[in-house]
């Protein structure tokens, strides 16, 4: 399989897009490579666009983005790329910290969210949540890029009303729909190609 690797240049310069030169293939990954896929272009093509190719955000932001996906994808070849990547471009290691804990935060809402939303019962949607959201008051990385990360996380998980609240919420601190656009779109190419590496 390292041939098929090694002969398959696109795939070669995805992986160092990625930070990650020394990947051994999954068995989805091996089965684009030993067809060579054209599939394989697109990804590195769409992986590229959304990591470098932003009019809506910097290269930090767009690997901090990135970040959020592989944690809650639990991809930690990636986790610990985009850490790394993101590092390099100028990421603290308390804004690292923080993309993690946002994460953890909105699986749990978003679970929490969805459960409300399918339920539609007045019981249910009454009752105080009762989860501890301290963090969102006065993040590191800034309330509108938090409020940005919350709903690319959301749009992932598939949660509705965590989803269209994060996305007013962004709007309302000064940012675009372009620059939510473009943040939901680099979760979803991202979490694509985990699709693939995994």
């Amino acid at each position: 399989m390292s041939e098929v690797l090694i002969q398959n240049e696109t795939f070669v310069n995805l992986l160092n897009e990625v930070g990650i030169p020394s990947y051994t293939p999954s068995a989805n990954a091996q089965a684009l490579l030993q067809v060579e896929a054209k599939y394989i272009k697109d990804l590195k093509i769409n992986v590229s666009n959304v990591l470098n190719n932003s009019q809506n955000l910097n290269r930090k932001e767009a690997l901090l983005l990135a970040l959020s996906v592989a944690v809650n994808e639990r991809f930690d070849l990636l986790k610990q790329s985009f850490t790394e990547l993101a590092t390099a471009a100028g990421a603290t290691e308390a804004e690292i910290a923080e993309v993690i804990a946002c994460t953890s935060l909105m699986n749990t809402n978003n679970v929490f969210y969805r459960f409300r939303h399918f339920m539609h019962k007045d019981f249910y949607n009454n009752q105080p949540a009762g989860i501890k959201m301290s963090i969102m008051m006065s993040p590191v990385l800034g309330k509108e890029f938090f409020e940005l990360l919350s709903l690319v996380v959301s749009s992932i998980n598939g949660c509705e009303m965590c989803v269209t609240s994060h996305e007013q919420s962004v709007l309302q601190h000064n940012s675009s729909e372009s620059r939510v656009f473009e943040a939901v779109k680099l979760g979803a190419v991202i979490k694509g190609l985990i699709t693939i590496l995994s």
